[in-house]
């Protein structure tokens, strides 16, 4: 992640950024509910559920124990369940075809 530009930057300096646009990203993410998951994964190949796993991976990381439901409700900002019955919708044909298209090799 480093670049020239961020060389004079400190190790708890440069935490507390990351931390911050994470938390800015999560934010943002909530504003736009109306955002489907499988709309990120077709465009940038992440959504909601992987910034979860990715925030799991994390704590357990440092030892935390954290289940995948607790770090979807960091980052949904609710449980999961009640955040799909409130805000997803069923994908269309085309976001199901783009989604395959893109994870035909995985």
């Amino acid at each position: 992640m480093g670049t020239d530009a961020d060389t004079s930057i400190d190790t708890a300096t440069r935490t507390e950024l990351e931390a911050a646009a994470f938390r800015r990203l999560v934010q943002h993410l909530d504003e736009n509910k109306e955002v489907q998951n499988i709309d990120l994964m077709n465009l940038a190949g992440f959504c909601r559920n992987c910034l979860s796993k990715w925030y799991r991976a994390a704590a357990e990381d440092k030892g935390i124990e954290m289940d995948y439901e607790e770090a979807r409700e960091v980052v949904y900002g609710m449980p999961y369940s009640d955040w799909k019955a409130r805000y997803q919708i069923e994908a269309t044909p085309e976001q199901r075809a783009a989604f395959d298209a893109r994870n035909a090799d995985c």
